[in-house]
């Protein structure tokens, strides 16, 4: 699954695109990701993430040091 946030784990859903006669056909809701390079001064390297922007919201409030911390306690190589 290549659109998937590697902090908040979503992924795309499904749903209808409803058109205005009320007919009903299949479509996808895919999450806003982005490509971000972050700079980790503690381990003094670059590091790429796919992320969405509730995501880079939250390595803002959270700090990213904690963040790559939590992620490689879960198992990611980051």
């Amino acid at each position: 699954m290549a659109r998937v946030c590697q902090v908040t784990g979503k992924t795309p859903i499904g749903g209808h695109k409803v058109s205005h006669s009320n007919i009903k056909t299949k479509r996808r809701f895919l999450p806003n990701l982005q490509k971000k390079r972050f700079y980790l001064a503690e381990e003094d390297k670059w590091i790429t993430l796919k992320l969405t922007t509730d995501a880079i919201r939250t390595i803002n409030k959270k700090g990213l040091y904690t963040v790559v911390k939590e992620l490689r306690a879960q198992g990611q190589h980051i």
